[in-house]
């Protein structure tokens, strides 16, 4: 559209009352080549300076999209594929773990592939920067590593404070050759070979082998299980020191920890002793 022509339009929507004035001042202060084509949201009572102001500074709507952390790609994705004001399609083979999880604004119009590729991009960032601030560990040779332990530390607790303890669970199990024993690979490995998203695991789901259930397999899974944010990410490339070999949930939102068995197993009867009080 010409500057006229958006003149006329403002006009018809009732942003100006005298459009040929504010045609007039439009070519006097020289900023009818400056418009900015996009979606304006004008204040009411917006003086004709101020509206001449916003289209000639490209002020435009700006959208947004929160994700939080831990989401499945699919789940991302779907809430993207939902969002109306993107438009064209979701890129093939967004892999697991490949999006930073966050608030993200958008114009418009703008492309669903667009969006993916900047979420992706900044995972990336993210992970290189804290990769060389990391406390190197023989046990995460790689980023992809990190990535995969980050993802199961993610869905293990939302608790801050926790995740360092978390992830130095984890990373003393396979320092010892002890297996992971996590319920959210697992459940995920339930999701890939049979596409059921559930909370709890019966008996016979823990003793099934997958590629993900780390209570059948040793080390890490193969790929991430979700998408994971930054806490995430520092807690497992520059954990706490602990000795700790155990975690259990307590009943209040956040975790026991447990240097023993025998310990664990004393948290874990508090734990299911909390749960049959009236």
């Amino acid at each position: 559209m010409g500057a006229e022509e958006i003149v006329d339009k403002l006009s018809e929507a009732q942003v100006i009352r005298a459009s040929l004035l504010f045609k007039i001042a439009t070519f006097l202060q020289k900023k009818h080549h400056l418009f900015k084509a996009g979606e304006y949201a004008f204040p009411a009572k917006s003086s004709a300076q101020e509206v001449l102001d916003r289209l000639a500074q490209g002020k435009v709507v700006r959208h947004q999209l929160t994700f939080r952390e831990g989401l499945r790609v699919d789940e991302i994705l779907q809430m993207i594929a939902n969002e109306k004001l993107l438009t064209g399609a979701i890129p093939a083979d967004v892999k697991e773990g490949s999006i930073l999880p966050e608030t993200y604004f958008f114009l418009r119009g703008d492309s669903r592939a667009s969006l993916v590729k900047r979420m992706q991009d900044d995972l990336q960032k993210t992970l290189q920067e804290l990769w060389a601030q990391r406390i190197p560990n023989p046990l995460l040779p790689t980023e992809q590593d990190a990535l995969i332990l980050a993802s199961i530390v993610e869905k293990e607790t939302g608790i801050a404070s926790e995740r360092g303890l978390v992830a130095s669970v984890f990373l003393n199990r396979l320092k010892i050759g002890m297996r992971l024993q996590s319920d959210p690979t697992t459940l995920y490995g339930v999701f890939k070979t049979r596409g059921i998203s559930k909370q709890n695991l019966t008996s016979q789901e823990l003793a099934t082998p997958t590629d993900y259930n780390t209570y059948t397999i040793n080390g890490l899974p193969p790929t991430p299980i979700a998408n994971v944010g930054r806490a995430a990410l520092q807690a497992v490339l520059s954990p706490p020191s602990s000795d700790f070999l155990y975690f259990v949930a307590n009943g209040k939102g956040g975790h026991n920890f447990a240097r023993t068995l025998a310990e664990h197993n004393h948290n874990v009867a508090a734990y299911y002793k909390g749960l049959s009080r009236p």
